[in-house]
């Protein structure tokens, strides 16, 4: 592989080709040459899980469909974090059972609202309060989950940087996975 390869290859996965991908001949043509630089830059790039090597830019016939979901990626992912700021967060398998007792909790919450008329408003309030904590804890699973492709993993990370402040994402700081501050404690 040449370096001019790996230049084209770039420039395919960017969306900059500098040749005619709509010309069948091209297509067969370039397939053989660039289909390890693509895979190789799309991997480091993490847009293409090596798992998925099996089927995408596995096939000749399937190279321009595959190129264009690359592409899609690309532009998707291209302000998500990287897969390392995962590791911010705390194991899949933790935040398993605090998202079990979140839904235990939102259940209580909904249970109780037709027994307590006089609180209802603020135990709806209190519960939307429980699904939105989920929402980031759901988010921190999906991209502590290794058996995911990197492009779910990816989006979770960026769904979760969306939901927390710059500084508390670059912390690895989440909220409680409840509404701890509407406990009350009893003496």
């Amino acid at each position: 592989m040449s370096f001019a390869d790996w230049l084209l290859a770039a420039a395919l996965l960017t969306g900059h080709p500098p040749v005619d991908l709509h010309d069948p001949g091209a297509i067969h043509q370039q397939f053989a040459t660039l289909r390890l630089p693509m895979i190789s830059l799309a991997i480091e790039w993490e847009i293409l899980d090596p798992r998925e090597t099996r089927h995408l830019l596995a096939r000749q016939e399937d190279f321009w469909n595959d190129l264009q979901e690359l592409r899609r990626r690309y532009q998707e992912l291209s302000d998500a974090p990287p897969l390392s700021d995962a590791l911010r967060f705390p194991d899949r398998s933790v935040v398993n059972e605090l998202l079990v007792f979140n839904r235990a909790y939102r259940k209580y919450l909904e249970d109780r609202q037709p027994l307590d008329a006089v609180h209802a408003h603020e135990l709806r309030t209190v519960q939307q309060e429980v699904d939105d904590l989920y929402q980031i804890w759901d988010a921190v699973r999906d991209a502590r989950c290794d058996y995911y492709y990197v492009k779910v993993r990816r989006q979770a990370l960026k769904r979760l940087k969306e939901l927390l402040t710059p500084e508390a994402y670059q912390r690895g700081e989440l909220p409680p996975h409840v509404p701890t501050w509407r406990f009350q404690r009893v003496p």
